[in-house]
């Protein structure tokens, strides 16, 4: 909580979890899958471009989960 905070409440453990996850997987995005540097020059081939990184990382933690490992390592997806 910051001095000029007003009317703070803290989370939930579940909603700390979940914020957790989607940060990491945004992070891993921009880093890993270069998603902000994209040289589409259509917006369908922007929006290709994404999809197409986004269904690449939805496939790598089907991977990890059915080999039981934690969801957001897309690092280590295929090794062992």
């Amino acid at each position: 909580m910051r001095s000029n905070q007003k009317d703070y409440s803290l989370y939930t453990p579940v909603y700390k979890r979940v914020r957790k996850r989607i940060e990491t997987l945004f992070s891993q995005l921009c880093d890993q899958f270069m998603l902000k540097r994209n040289y589409a020059k259509t917006l369908i081939g922007l929006s290709v471009r994404i999809l197409t990184k986004i269904t690449s990382v939805t496939l790598l933690q089907y991977i990890i989960l059915k080999n039981g490992k934690p969801i957001n390592n897309l690092k280590y997806a295929l090794a062992s």
